[in-house]
């Protein structure tokens, strides 16, 4: 199996296809509106449930942790298996469809499940309700990765080729922030209504209708189908022998690795800090300055990395992001949050955009579903499982406190942004070794 090489590093070793390759009208507006919508389903699966679980049935941190920790692994066994399976009837347009359309309906479920009683607060019904949200969290999370992670992000690396995939991962980069946008401008007041049922709803029936949608949107690209098992592939694209076999590939999982779990340490708690530990006043304003301007800068950056080389744009993005944790530290008010979190999101998504495009130019042609797979496991499941538990360790550990009607309530700290800026000193480490690699393979070349 041949690896293909980073545009950055290799220009010789890249496809005849890859000289000039415009994307029609269809195909951007089939990337940008199942990639929107799908955004918008994963801001209230990762963000917004957490609120929900926070102010409704309980607010342990480890709840969250857990939630975020298993709703992950149920993610990965869906990428992996249905990535697989799209490999093996090479197309991809009714995973996504169908999957989009099963996916609004979970979602909407969420609204269903009912709150304890407060009197009730360590009692049967509150682990009852935690048990259920849980599980409709799994399946939520295993239906949406199907469609989103495995066909629709297997459809994307089947549609692009490495000069256009800067501008395509800037692009998607973008969507979690418009999301946040989207949702903190139009949806949030829902939530600070408590009316959580309408809330749900409202999202699950723009996911099933971006479904329907996306039947008449998404064309499959003639990708030949793979005589092997769905379960075959599964195994061969776990095994070690694979590795060996693709190690750019692998290195540049690794480093998404590093940048997910940094991520992680905060994302899930970071709503919550900024509604109940800074107590800012019009958060969402804040809010939504932040996302504008990272959004912006998140595409301009797609334009400047597809110029560049996505390996030289890599680490000073990943500084930016780094600045912007330490950042975080030290703001409080109004105007240095702003400053701070921009520096922040803009940079963990341009950090995402470059590491997606190097594996998408590392990804075999005929594997694209199959490494959504591998993807999943280093880019997602351990970034979920590892850094929530850190985040959620280092928030126990300072014990913070605020008091709601006359009871103390555990919240988030400051210190989850250093220890994320932390974890990123693994990947100019990481980029080393995959640059070291890639020259090796160009030298046997």
């Amino acid at each position: 199996m041949t690896t293909r090489t980073d545009s950055s590093s290799a220009r010789p070793a890249r496809s005849a296809r890859t000289d000039h390759h415009p994307l029609g009208a269809r195909t951007w507006t089939a990337v940008i509106l199942v990639g929107l919508v799908g955004q918008l389903a994963w801001v209230i699966e990762n963000m917004y449930l957490n609120v929900f679980v926070y102010d409704t049935i309980s607010t342990d941190p480890a709840v969250l942790a857990v939630m975020v920790a298993t709703s992950a692994v149920a993610a990965t066994v869906a990428t992996l298996v249905v990535g697989a399976w799209s490999d093996r009837l090479g197309r991809r347009r009714e995973l996504v469809a169908a999957g989009y359309v099963a996916w609004g309906a979970v979602t909407a479920a969420f609204g269903l499940v009912g709150a304890p009683d407060a009197a009730s607060e360590a009692a049967p019904t509150v682990i009852a309700a935690v048990v259920a949200i849980i599980a409709l969290d799994c399946i939520m999370s295993f239906i949406g990765s199907g469609a989103n992670d495995a066909a629709f992000a297997a459809w994307v690396t089947d549609s692009t080729v490495p000069a256009n995939r800067g501008r395509v991962d800037g692009w998607l980069a973008t969507m979690p922030l418009v999301a946040m946008l989207l949702v903190f401008g139009l949806l949030d007041p829902m939530t600070q209504d408590g009316q959580w049922g309408a809330f749900f709803a409202l999202v699950g029936g723009v996911t099933a209708a971006t479904g329907i949608a996306s039947w008449f949107l998404v064309r499959d690209r003639g990708v030949a189908p793979r005589r092997s098992g769905v379960w075959r592939s599964v195994v061969d694209g776990l095994r070690p022998a694979t590795v060996r076999r693709e190690p750019a590939l692998f290195l540049t999982l690794a480093i998404w690795c590093v940048i997910g779990v940094s991520s992680q340490v905060f994302i899930p708690f970071v709503l919550i800090y900024l509604r109940y530990s800074l107590q800012l006043e019009n958060s969402a304003i804040v809010l939504g300055i932040v996302l504008v301007l990272a959004s912006v800068l998140s595409i301009v950056g797609g334009r400047i990395m597809d110029r560049v080389g996505k390996e030289r744009y890599l680490l000073p993005v990943v500084a930016i992001f780094a600045t912007g944790l330490v950042a975080m530290w030290f703001a409080r008010d109004f105007a240095w949050v702003i400053v701070a979190a921009t520096l922040m999101m803009a940079g963990m998504m341009s950090s995402i955009a470059a590491v997606s495009a190097m594996t998408r130019d590392q990804t075999p042609a005929d594997r694209a579903g199959g490494v959504q797979g591998a993807r999943m496991i280093m880019a997602v499941m351990l970034p979920m499982v590892i850094g929530p538990a850190i985040g959620a360790a280092i928030i126990s550990g300072a014990a913070h406190t605020y008091v709601e009607l006359g009871r103390e309530q555990p919240v988030p700290g400051a210190e989850i942004f250093p220890v994320a800026a932390a974890v990123l000193v693994l990947v100019p480490v990481l980029a080393m070794l995959r640059r070291r690699v890639l020259g090796e393979a160009g030298g046997r070349a």
